[in-house]
């Protein structure tokens, strides 16, 4: 059983931020590297992924509706479901190679692992049935119902991604993380991630003292000087701007919220 997990979401192909969480004495001396989704379609997909597996065993994956898109556009060549693509996504399924392609198309869904101080954690990107459902700090306790609805009942802590806003939320005795954004924060910069495990101030690591603890972090980073390297390494032809509006946060929270809101079903 794991003593402590970092968990890195939606890191988007941003290989500087990723460094940067990487980089961290928590995240370095952490007995697993959970990674929920969304983690390559961004400015340097390959280079991304290249890292993430340099975490060998320590890293537990999870698939996110990005990547299964990513799998639909290299293997459609650019045309799946006869949708149109984001351009940077178009652009990062034409860096994967077929190896890279069947990995990400092997993800699983959602992953279980057992946590010292939090028992049985389920991770998953959006929600744990679908990996676009959208759920919010401020969705009613209705809509949490729903997606939780079919969880095993020993799973006391659900930890999920996608719309990039960190929180911690307590609903129907289910403990819910959204670690954030590694690579395209909404509200602040810097690369948002989770560490879970026993709490430090209640019992030393490894006795049997210590109490849960579930602790958003915040990694800063040279933002200026990660969009010059974005501009100048990656081949997508919108780099420059796409590392301006996301690496340094152009989008707050609150516009995300208004965006996200009305997918959550809170005005049906």
């Amino acid at each position: 059983m794991p003593e402590r997990v970092a968990v890195l979401s939606d890191i988007h192909g941003v290989l500087p931020a990723l460094e940067a969480v990487l980089a961290e004495p928590d995240v370095r001396a952490a007995d697993a590297v959970v990674l929920t989704g969304d983690l390559l379609a961004g400015p340097q997909p390959a280079e991304t992924l290249a890292l993430l597996r340099g975490l060998g065993d320590r890293a537990v994956w999870v698939r996110g509706n990005a990547d299964r898109e990513l799998v639909e556009l290299a293997r459609t060549d650019g045309t799946a479901d006869g949708r149109e693509p984001l351009p940077v996504d178009a652009w990062a399924a034409g860096q994967l190679n077929a190896a890279d392609v069947e990995f990400l198309a092997g993800l699983p869904a959602n992953a279980r692992l057992e946590v010292s101080g939090l028992g049985p954690v389920l991770f998953c990107h959006a929600t744990p049935r679908d990996d676009t459902e959208v759920v919010l700090a401020d969705s009613r306790p209705g809509r949490w119902a729903e997606v939780l609805a079919g969880v095993d009942a020993d799973v006391r802590t659900v930890v999920c991604g996608h719309t990039h806003m960190p929180f911690v939320r307590l609903v129907h005795g289910v403990l819910v993380v959204n670690p954030g954004s590694v690579g395209m924060p909404y509200g602040r910069p810097g690369a948002h991630w989770a560490l879970l495990g026993p709490d430090p101030g209640s019992g030393s690591r490894g006795g049997s003292g210590g109490g849960e603890s579930v602790a958003l972090r915040r990694t800063p980073y040279d933002y200026d000087a990660a969009c010059a390297r974005i501009a100048a390494e990656s081949g997508f032809a919108g780099a420059a701007e796409w590392a301006e509006e996301y690496v340094h946060a152009r989008n707050s929270a609150e516009d995300a919220l208004e965006a996200f809101g009305p997918l959550d079903g809170r005005d049906g």
